[in-house]
């Protein structure tokens, strides 16, 4: 269970955007409510703010996660996650990763340089320091959803193609893989929603039952949002749907009834 948090927080930071128009900008919000089979589990949270860091102007991200209810009892978590990205690259500066799972805990920050390809990632529970190499435009966790938003020609994309991009993830670089499944409407909370449906490959045996366990259901207009989210795991399932937003871009489809 306590790597779900982290592939949720991960799966409802991405979403795909291929037209002219930004698919974000600073003010936006998202909320979903998690749902462990019946049982409401908790929430999560991601925004984007306009900051500057190191004279030079970045979005800010600030992605949440933690459990309720009964959940919470029996395995509690409080994640945070944040991210600061070139807002012309999309590449990040630096991450900010705090985590808190039944009892597994990480604290982390790291610096990447965008000129010598070097990330140097500091760990405060362990008071240790190390440098790696990472190739052009490798992502982290957060950044990786703004990177994706605008990644191009997505709407070109045919059923049972993938999308990789090279992402950072405890202590090195994974290839993060995405399979169009292809486009469906769905009823949510909200209305009826276009939507483009992916499916990451993620490590079986583990959590979750076999590689395609995920599926993500992202909004096909340009804000390019998760609406939903399902994973089946070893035991049981767990379910995220789009609860709040505020701040997009775009304007947000919903089909004419």
């Amino acid at each position: 269970m306590k790597k779900i948090i982290i592939f949720l927080i991960v799966i409802i930071t991405l979403g795909f955007d291929t037209q002219n128009k930004e698919a974000f900008a600073g003010g936006e919000f998202l909320k979903f409510r998690l749902h462990y089979g019946l049982i409401n589990a908790g929430y999560a949270t991601i925004e984007v703010k306009d900051e500057i860091l190191n004279n030079q102007a970045v979005y800010h991200v600030i992605g949440k996660g933690w459990s309720t209810g009964m959940t919470k009892f029996f395995f509690g978590v409080e994640d945070d996650y944040e991210s600061y990205i070139d807002k012309v690259t999309r590449n990040p500066y630096r991450f900010v990763r705090k985590i808190n799972e039944g009892g597994y805990t990480k604290n982390q920050e790291g610096f990447f340089n965008q000129r010598t390809n070097r990330i140097l990632v500091k760990d405060y529970k362990h008071k240790t320091e190390k440098a790696f190499d990472f190739p052009n435009n490798a992502q982290d966790i957060l950044s990786s959803f703004y990177y994706l938003r605008n990644y191009p020609n997505i709407n070109k994309i045919k059923a049972g193609e993938s999308v990789v991009i090279d992402m950072f993830f405890d202590d090195e670089i994974t290839k993060f893989k995405l399979k169009f499944i292809g486009r469906e409407d769905i009823k949510t909370k909200f209305g009826v929603v276009s939507t483009m449906i992916f499916k990451p490959l993620v490590q079986s045996g583990r959590i979750f039952k076999e590689q395609e366990s995920l599926t993500i259901w992202i909004s096909d207009d340009y804000n390019k949002i998760p609406i939903r989210i399902k994973a089946t795991l070893l035991v049981g399932s767990v379910k995220a749907d789009l609860e709040e937003y505020k701040g997009l871009n775009n304007p947000f489809k919903l089909k004419a009834k």
